[in-house]
């Protein structure tokens, strides 16, 4: 059908032209020619391909999507358009229309790796881990130099390493980040990150320290917005640099995503507030906050879950869902359905728990449905995001005097930022043996995970035991070859290898009883001890650390200032060192240390979810009458709660 002005042949013709705009980077210019081109010629497949691959350059994905699915239906057998519109489908979370038009590419052309390749990525974002590896191969078998196809790879197979997968496949991921390097990536900094996390995961500290040197020259530098934020905090290179690094990270992640929704500041009798979370089932985010949510002032406040991650079924869930007002179950929602259906239930204050942690969904946040954003207790640090107005911290996690390394602004709750409950039971103490432990000697506890564990602290633990006669390291057990490597690298500094003991994951109850085991609990550093330091002190094991540069590293700092122990915060490593031998050697001193951890479960405020209550829900009120009266948003403190 032609339109009222222009010929067939001029529609082409401009509809080329606004092509080769695109390609000297003059999009609008392209975008008003192939406008006219459709307008001329609304029926030719490919004036339709062409505006979609403008409008993704524009960075409007989902207009694309529509402009691809339309040159797929006026050109049947022409695969790259269901294959770009299963590319950006995947992107948007729509992953069953993804997974349609993908396989429709590939019955038309099963050698199109772009269609193969993201087709693997739709199976890895189900979690389907072992089709999205086979995929990734097939990619890799049409196009073994596609440093993308072995990226993904690579990613997918520490993925299921961590998940219990082949014990082949940790090693299997390194090998594949490396090819991926050496091959070459227009943005290397995320696989690069990739590569030093899992090199982190497994203690294999053989060359870390070049790949760790080359990402911060990259972030340093502005040549990366890939690498993720939350690796780089294992970096401690400095809060500046970690914001630099968020931001560049949720710049590119949020690309074309645009706001939905029309800003408010009227409100219900009740403040609605909205936890936004993949974690609402056993996980370490929903043992802290379980207790909040049921202990929140109901007469004030309306508090809403906003759900993403799967339903396991157990127990931390159904008491989740019960203590909510409301459960939004979004799971199968894609980002802007979720912010949609978030809006529709007039949340006034979002509450994002996730951060840049694992399965995150930062895109929600980023189509604004509600008036007031946040970020709390998921992620140390800041997000980078212009969607978000606040973070909720503390004065000693985030000082006054690091604004400057946040976008948000800084919320200090009066006494820890981390919330707990006290209904987290502690079976019953087993015995030493029972654990692998000597009957005697001082047992120095270090339940962290094994990626916060690098050679430089190893080396301070050794020297500790070396210091201490008799004395043993006490860690959780970790990916398959975590032990062996911690062992030779005990054997290299001057230990023996039986001095470190390895603790098999239990459920709560029973890993909680065996922390009245240990003597000591050491935080680890750059990232330290987050929940769990509070395991530890709720355990009533005492925590010693150093206050970090940055937020990662400044938690269990801020939890024993809350628990009564401030003198636990020692002013650097080598008094780290120093402190334990002397612990070690004034059993006393460790035993009133212990005392005073048990009185305080019913009166230090890092135990009180009343006052903690009252707290969060003032620097809530406080966030709506800020915005209320127009202002943009500002840090505040919040007085100490009776």
């Amino acid at each position: 059908m032609l339109g009222q002005t222009g010929t067939p042949e001029e529609a082409v013709a401009r509809s080329n032209l606004g092509e080769a705009m695109r390609r000297q980077g003059r999009l609008v210019e392209a975008e008003a020619h192939h406008r006219k081109a459709l307008a001329w010629l609304p029926d030719f497949g490919g004036n339709h391909y062409n505006w979609g691959v403008t409008l993704q350059a524009l960075g409007r994905p989902a207009e694309a999507a529509a402009a691809y699915g339309e040159a797929a239906r006026l050109m049947p057998n022409f695969a790259p358009a269901p294959c770009n519109q299963g590319v950006l489908l995947r992107d948007l979370g729509r992953l069953d229309e993804a997974e349609f038009v993908l396989d429709r590419a590939l019955e038309l052309d099963p050698t199109l790796v772009p269609a193969r390749l993201a087709l693997a990525a739709l199976y890895r974002d189900r979690g389907d881990l072992d089709r999205a590896a086979a995929g990734f191969r097939a990619c890799l078998c049409l196009r073994p130099d596609l440093a993308e196809g072995q990226a993904n790879l690579a990613l997918t197979l520490k993925e299921r390493g961590q998940r219990g997968g082949p014990a082949e496949d940790a090693a299997a991921s390194i090998l594949g980040f490396e090819r991926a390097l050496r091959i070459g990536l227009p943005d290397a900094g995320g696989v690069l990150a990739q590569l030093v996390q899992q090199h982190r995961h497994l203690c294999r500290w053989n060359g870390l320290n070049a790949l760790s040197t080359r990402l911060v020259e990259l972030v340093r530098e502005g040549r990366t917005q890939q690498a993720h934020p939350w690796i780089f905090l294992g970096e401690g290179a400095g809060p500046a640099l970690e914001r630099a690094c968020a931001e560049r990270y949720s710049d590119w992640k949020m690309r074309g995503i645009r706001t939905s929704f029309p800003n408010r500041s009227g409100r219900g009798p009740k403040l609605r507030i909205g936890y936004l979370s993949a974690d609402f089932h056993e996980h370490a985010t929903a043992v802290l906050i379980a207790e909040l949510i049921e202990r929140h002032d109901r007469g004030r406040f309306e508090i809403v879950g906003c759900s993403y991650g799967a339903d396991d079924g157990g127990p931390l869930r159904r008491r989740l869902v019960t203590g909510f007002d409301r459960f939004l179950d979004l799971s199968a929602l894609t980002d802007d359905s979720a912010a949609r259906l978030i809006h529709e239930a007039g949340i006034d204050i979002l509450v994002d728990l996730k951060g840049h942690t694992q399965n995150a969904r930062p895109g929600i946040a980023v189509h604004r449905p509600a008036p007031i954003q946040a970020q709390w207790l998921g992620y140390p640090g800041t997000l980078g995001s212009a969607a978000i107005d606040y973070v909720i911290a503390d004065r000693v996690v985030a000082p006054a005097d690091h604004q400057r390394f946040y976008s948000e602004r800084i919320v200090h709750l009066p006494d820890s930022y981390q919330p707990n409950d006290r209904k987290r039971a502690i079976g019953l103490t087993p015995h030493r043996a029972g654990c692998g432990l000597p009957e005697s000697g001082t047992v120095f506890c270090a339940f962290n995970a094994s990626y916060k564990i690098g050679p430089d602290l190893f080396g301070r633990w050794c020297r500790i035991l070396q210091r201490v006669p008799e004395s043993v390291l006490w860690l959780l057990d970790g990916p398959a070859e975590v032990a062996d490597n911690l062992r030779h690298a005990a054997v290299e500094r001057g230990v023996a290898a039986e001095r470190l003991v390895f603790a098999p994951r239990l459920p709560g109850p029973a890993h909680l009883a065996r922390h009245r085991l240990a003597d000591l609990f050491l935080d680890s550093g750059p990232v330290g001890a987050h929940t769990t330091a509070s395991d530890a002190l709720w355990a009533g094991l005492p925590v010693l650390t150093v206050a970090g540069r940055s937020f990662a590293g400044r938690v269990a700092a801020s939890l024993l200032h809350a628990v009564g122990l401030p003198e636990l915060v020692v002013p650097d490593w080598d008094a780290y060192e120093a402190t334990a031998k002397r612990l070690a050697e004034q059993p006393a001193e460790l035993a009133a240390l212990k005392l005073r951890l048990e009185q305080a479960r019913a009166t230090a405020p890092l135990f009180d979810t009343d006052r903690f209550a009252r707290s969060i829900e003032t620097a809530y009120a406080t966030m709506w009458d800020i915005h209320a009266a127009g202002e943009p948003p500002r840090g505040f403190a919040v007085p100490p709660q009776g």
